[in-house]
């Protein structure tokens, strides 16, 4: 129909929230699309132990309703790669996202300068095959979530 292509999707897709790989991801592979995904730190619930409270913990109400309690064995595995590797919770789950061929690049927000030097070193830190299972086998499916 002469109709632009799509070439980019910003999609919701972390370490906590995989549900793009079911459909979209494939499809932007098969199609040329771009995937650029929000919120690869999970709303900084990657970042950092899942007990541990913050501003954002106790007042961002939308990260609330993405994330429960069964996401937190992931976040346990992130914090446990990290240690063995000594680097930061945020360059794993960053370079994991990375990973993925179907990723060009993830949208990340940093707030503080350490933010932005744990993404750009990530860009370098390569998981291997353990550590990305040891990463995803802890996965629970979740609804479709988006903004409301």
């Amino acid at each position: 129909n002469g109709w632009t292509r799509f070439v980019s999707m910003q999609n919701h897709y972390n370490l906590l929230y995989r549900e793009e790989e079911r459909e979209m991801l494939p499809l932007c592979v098969d199609q040329g699309v771009g995937s650029i995904p929000w919120s690869p730190l999970a709303r900084g619930r990657l970042t950092r132990p899942w007990n541990e409270k913050t501003h954002r913990t106790e007042s961002d109400e939308f990260a609330q309703a993405l994330y429960t309690d069964d996401d937190r064995p992931v976040v346990d595995a992130v914090i446990d790669v990290a240690k063995k590797r000594g680097v930061p919770p945020a360059q794993v789950a960053l370079a994991w996202v990375l990973s993925k061929p179907a990723v060009n690049s993830p949208i990340v927000g940093p707030t503080k300068t350490e933010h932005l030097v744990d993404a750009l070193a990530a860009v370098e830190l390569r998981l291997d095959d353990e550590e990305i299972q040891l990463l995803e086998e802890k996965y629970r499916p979740h609804g479709v979530l988006g903004f409301r």
